[in-house]
């Protein structure tokens, strides 16, 4: 059986070894930044966003 422990620390390795994150830096990411980079390395990549969910995001947080 594999338990969570066991899983992030190999992933906790993997991200140390390949990446060159430090532990903090690895657990300061949020699984979606971790699931980001590792997508971007396996050559996967996003589509941008379009217009409505650019003005959605500038609404939500707007610069000033």
């Amino acid at each position: 059986m594999t338990t969570f422990a066991h899983t992030a620390g190999r992933l906790a390795g993997q991200a140390g070894a390949v990446l060159g994150w430090s532990p903090a830096a690895f657990w300061a990411a949020t699984p979606a930044e971790v699931a980001a980079v590792v997508a971007a390395l396996a050559g996967e990549t996003a589509s941008p966003p379009d217009t409505a969910t650019i003005a959605r995001l500038r609404e939500a947080f707007p610069d000033g």
